[in-house]
This record gives structure tokens, C-alpha cells and sequence, in this order.
């Protein structure tokens, strides 16, 4: 059985294997687990304090001690970034973020900001507590950039609605900018800036003491296309895409995902500098091996416990509170641990079953190359390059001497002159014919 599994664990060629149930295989699985009963513990630990943290200070919108931090400093920011795009508020406003908000969507129009059912020809029912949601382009992710240079090119808005994809003509709009490269980095500008200008809800809404619509979470939009499922939410049943939207309406935006995203830092850190610290004072590993990277397979398993804790707390927070009621359950998840949660599980079993292996040994490859090439390179610029190149000059002459030889004794006394002049010591003594018959002779290289 050990011969089996040693030519397994070696040879690991075959693509069923994994697949295979077997005591093998699980023990192949289990191997690189390398956590002992005290980073069990402390990976567990560090996810009940993220967990206690994410039931007592996140908790839900509008009752949250850390979203109210979050959306201080998200207020804060945006009247940075308003100072740094020309702000100049008058005296007394220099705190008013709705005078910042103001200026930012005075300075950075575009042309897919609808706000109501009117604003779309009635082809779906919208309103300002829902269409930054609704509105791709105000996606603050890989996808709402493409569909805002997308709609700002075409003088188009896009929306998803009803789980469908819907895009409208809107009135003709230039992007500034003398080529193309220009308009698109005037496309990027225009949407970052707008997004600035919503991140913190309107200059209306927050002028008038409201909190406001913010932008939504990163790819949170996508949820819009979940058109399935029935959920109690009081008396009514309704599908996923409408409790996501509904929850994005009563707060669960941008800045309350920042102020979820607190509880899963704070366990995350904990556990890397617990490892390091374990690692570098108990087993006295070297400062470069105590790096917490995700190369260690025994940190992977740590922050899989401990983000895994932090979810169940917060999961069983949500379901008792909620009485049922799902849209209060959902307010209640922190998708960002979750998220980070199925990220890791994803990422580990990836790497157990081979699929990242192969990929992680090319880059290793590489790296390895490359400290081979430094190092090449730091002895070549040891080389004397001047003395290099006369010392090549001598024995291209000296090549080109022996090729003029017209016979072989004219060939040897060029060979015996060589020698002296390169100072060879020759591995024979007085003459080469003589020692050669002597059968006690023997030749001596140095």
C-alpha cells in the first residue's frame, strides 16, 4: 500500500484520480494540511471576534455603528476628490458634502442618468432610490466602466430590468478628447467622476438631511438577473432580484458593503500575523519563509476556518433575527465574508485536485530563471571587457596563424611559440616525439 501511494503522490499524471474515491486519494487530500490543534484554534478564534464584530457593529443599514464610520469617510473622500477636480466652496460650506456632491454632478455630466419611468419612455418602472442599481453604467466595476465608455460613444443608456438587458437612445453626446486614445481616457475620467458624485447619494437627498442612494456594491448589479425563487418577505413572495434590489433601496450599497468588509479584514490579519508569529518565535523559521502568502497550504486552511466561523456566526445572526422574513435575512448576510469564504474553498480545492498546480510550477519555473539570469548578469558585469576583447583580438590572430601554415612542422613551431607566448605550461618535457616513444613518459595537464 505505501509503494502505491508513494508512486501516486510522484506521478499524479492521471486526470480520473482525483475523481476516484479511495483512502488514497483522501490521504493525498489531507496531506498538505499541515495545522496543528493551536492554529485550529486561533483560526477559529479570530473568526468568533470577526463574527462578534460583524453582529454588534455592522449589523443592518441604517443601524450599524460601523456603516455610520463608513459613510463619514466615504463623505470625506468625496470632498477630497471634489477639492482635487476645482472645488472652492464658499465660507461656511467647506464641510457641506452636498456642496461637494453639487459641484461633482455639475462637473461631470453624462448621458445615461435617468432617474425616472418618464426618463425611459416607460419601458420599465424605475426611480431615484433604484437606478444607480439599475443603470450598468453606474457599476462601480469592470462592467460599469465598459458599458459607460460603451454608452458615452453611442449616445445609449443601458439598464438591466425585469432580469433583461435593456439599452435606449439618449440625446447625442461628445466625448472630448482630439483621438481616440484621448476620448477613451476622457470616457474613464467622466465615469470615475461620476461615480464620486453618487458614491455618497445626491446633493438633493443630502442636503435635506437624508442619507441618499448610493452606488451599488462591485458586481452586486449582477443580481438583477436572478429572476428566480419565491421568498416570504412579509405577506408577499418575491424572487432574488427583487430582494437584492429592494435591499440595495434600504442601504445595503457601497458603503455599507466597506463597512461589512471591516469584520473580514480584521479576521484575516489576525490569522496571518498569528502564523507569522508562531512560525518565526516557535519554530524559529527565517524571516522570508514567516511571509504569510498563500503558498503555505497550512495559512490556506487557517483562513478557510477562520472565514468559515465568521460566516456560520453571521449566517445563524441573520436567521434569528429575521423571523423569517428574507429580505431581513439578506440585509443581514455579509456577502463580503461569504464571498471571501467561497473564494477560498474554491481556490483550495483548485489547488488539490492539480488544477493550479501546473500553473503555479510555470510561474515558479520562471521565477527561478530568472534569479539564474540575475545572477549571470552579475557575473558578467565583473568581466573586464577591455582586457576581454584583447585578449579575443590575440586569438583571432593567432587563429589566423595557424590557418596560413603550409605544413605540419611550420604548424608545430607556431603551436610551441603560442605556448610560450600565452605562458601554457605544456604537459610534456623536452622534445614532443621523444617523449612520446618513452613508455615510462606520461603527459600532465595543469
Amino acid at each position: 500500500m505505501g509503494v502505491i501511494k508513494d508512486e501516486i503522490v510522484e506521478q499524479k499524471a492521471d486526470k480520473n484520480f482525483f475523481w476516484e474515491e479511495s483512502e488514497e486519494n483522501q490521504n493525498l487530500l489531507q496531506k498538505y494540511d499541515k495545522c496543528d490543534r493551536y492554529d485550529y484554534l486561533a483560526a477559529v478564534a479570530c473568526g468568533a471576534v470577526g463574527g462578534l464584530i460583524d453582529i454588534f457593529f455592522v449589523g443592518t443599514p441604517g443601524n450599524s455603528v460601523l456603516g455610520n464610520w463608513t459613510d463619514a469617510q466615504i463623505d470625506h473622500a468625496v470632498k477630497g476628490f471634489a477639492k482635487i477636480s476645482g472645488w472652492n466652496p464658499n465660507s461656511g460650506q467647506q464641510g457641506n458634502v452636498a456642496s461637494a456632491i453639487g459641484f461633482l454632478e455639475r462637473k461631470y455630466k453624462v448621458n445615461y442618468d435617468q432617474r425616472y419611468n418618464s426618463d425611459v419612455n416607460n419601458l420599465f418602472h424605475m426611480s431615484t432610490k433604484n437606478h444607480h442599481m439599475m443603470s450598468l453604467s453606474h457599476s462601480p466595476d469592470i462592467v460599469g466602466l465598459f458599458f459607460s465608455i460603451l454608452n458615452q460613444f453611442t449616445s445609449t443608456s443601458s439598464f438591466i430590468a425585469d432580469g433583461k438587458l435593456i439599452t435606449i437612445k439618449t440625446e447625442t453626446y461628445e466625448l472630448q478628447g482630439g483621438n481616440f486614445i484621448a476620448k477613451i481616457f476622457c470616457g474613464i475620467a467622466n465615469w470615475l467622476g461620476h461615480i464620486m458624485s453618487d458614491i455618497a447619494g445626491s446633493s438633493g437627498s443630502r442636503g435635506n438631511a437624508g442619507r441618499g442612494s448610493g452606488v451599488a456594491m462591485p458586481f452586486f448589479e449582477l443580481f438583477q438577473f436572478c429572476k428566480f425563487g419565491t421568498f416570504n418577505v412579509g405577506k408577499d413572495k418575491q424572487d432574488f432580484a427583487v430582494i437584492a434590489t429592494r435591499a440595495f433601496q434600504e442601504g445595503y450599497d457601497f458603503r455599507f458593503g466597506m463597512a461589512m468588509a471591516i469584520p473580514v479584514i480584521i479576521t484575516e490579519l489576525s490569522i496571518r500575523l498569528i502564523w507569522a508569529l508562531r512560525r518565526r518565535f516557535q519554530y524559529e523559521w527565517p524571516v522570508k519563509e514567516c511571509i504569510p502568502t498563500q503558498k503555505h497550504a497550512d495559512l490556506r486552511i487557517m483562513l478557510i476556518f477562520g472565514n468559515g466561523t465568521l460566516c456560520v456566526i453571521d449566517g445563524l445572526d441573520a436567521g434569528i433575527r429575521s423571523g423569517g422574513n428574507f429580505l431581513a435575512f439578506f440585509m443581514r448576510l455579509n456577502l463580503i465574508a461569504w464571498f471571501r469564504f467561497v473564494t477560498l474553498v474554491l481556490k483550495e480545492v483548485c489547488i488539490r485536485i492539480g488544477l493550479v498546480n501546473g500553473l503555479q510550477m510555470q510561474i515558479e519555473a520562471y521565477k527561478r530563471i530568472n534569479e539564474a539570469l540575475q545572477a549571470y548578469l552579475c557575473e558578467l558585469e565583473k568581466i573586464d571587457m577591455e582586457a576581454f576583447q584583447k585578449e579575443t583580438q590575440e586569438y583571432n590572430k593567432l587563429v589566423a596563424m595557424f590557418a596560413s601554415a603550409d605544413s605540419e612542422k611550420e604548424l608545430n613551431a607556431m603551436l610551441l611559440e603560442a605556448f610560450e607566448k600565452f605562458s601554457i605550461s605544456k604537459s610534456w618535457k623536452g622534445d614532443f616525439n621523444e617523449h612520446m616513444s618513452n613508455k615510462n613518459g606520461t603527459l600532465v595537464f595543469e
